[in-house]
């Protein structure tokens, strides 16, 4: 049956309209990231390290969005976080899976007790719901299936050095459980060369891309696509103390600083994953 001409301007407007919706629900989302990260409230040590990390580029790559729920591994200082909480806040959740609160070492404590001290009595942070995360024991990051996003950044080193492909895989199968059918993890990791000795992921702070990848499939995840967004053709990846010889660590001190300042921050993976 043949459609009248009212009929196919009808559905040509339909058609429009939806096409406008997806476009200006892009663009929201873009614009909710780019205004958390251009904020004036983020500390000036942090915004200088945006040309490096690329955070606006990196979590439209991965396709953050306002009403999801979110999940941030091991966030640190909160680098992540001064972007990711106002950029969710009133519309989605975020949840940090910090240190356990049992952790054993002075540094773990610390870092912990920091970070609880930065989303304090700043309405930024007001909605972030704390968890905990240990690669070998403690996984109830989220409640499981109900994420929609897990995002780690320049961790996945910690979990193969203690304890090693053991801790690296528990900690995807963590990211799995929590994710929604269909969700996403979204991988960032100092990069190793692929004709690299394995051997030199135990000490230097690089992984190999091939490895991440590998594990993450292990766990139950599918590859939906890579980036170059942070990578950093001048970072040879061979450096006296690993990548904290680089900025910001620069763990030489003041020993050859500007040659490493020069360098900038790793060369880095950047993967998207989708749960299977």
């Amino acid at each position: 049956m043949k459609l009248g001409i009212k009929a196919l301007i009808t559905a040509g407007i339909v058609t429009a309209i939806a096409g406008c919706s997806s476009t200006t629900g892009s663009s929201s989302s873009n614009a909710s990231i780019a205004k958390a990260a251009q904020s004036s409230e983020r500390t000036e040590s942090n915004r200088a390290r945006d040309k490096y990390r690329n955070p606006v580029q990196t979590l439209e790559f991965f396709g953050l969005k306002p009403n999801m729920t979110v999940v941030e591994i091991a966030p640190g200082g909160g680098w992540y976080t001064e972007i990711l909480a106002p950029a969710i806040k009133g519309q989605g959740t975020l949840y940090a899976a910090h240190f356990p609160a049992d952790s054993d070492g002075e540094y773990y404590k610390r870092s912990l007790a920091a970070f609880k001290d930065k989303i304090s009595n700043d309405a930024r942070y007001s909605e972030i719901k704390m968890t905990e995360f240990s690669a070998l024991t403690h996984h109830d990051i989220a409640p499981a299936g109900s994420a929609d996003m897990v995002l780690t950044f320049r961790n996945v080193h910690n979990w193969y050095m203690r304890p090693g492909d053991e801790g690296v895989l528990k900690s995807f199968k963590a990211f799995h459980t929590a994710l929604k059918p269909g969700g996403i993890l979204g991988v960032v990791e100092h990069r190793l060369p692929e004709h690299r000795d394995t051997e030199d992921q135990k000490r230097s702070g690089y992984m190999k891309q091939s490895y991440v990848i590998e594990m993450a499939k292990k766990a139950g995840f599918e590859l939906v696509a890579s980036s170059e967004i942070n990578a950093n053709p001048l970072d040879s990846a061979n450096h006296p103390r690993g990548v904290w010889t680089l900025p910001p660590r620069l763990a030489l001190g003041d020993e050859k600083s500007a040659q490493y300042k020069a360098i900038g921050e790793s060369d880095r993976m950047t993967l998207k994953f989708k749960k299977i």
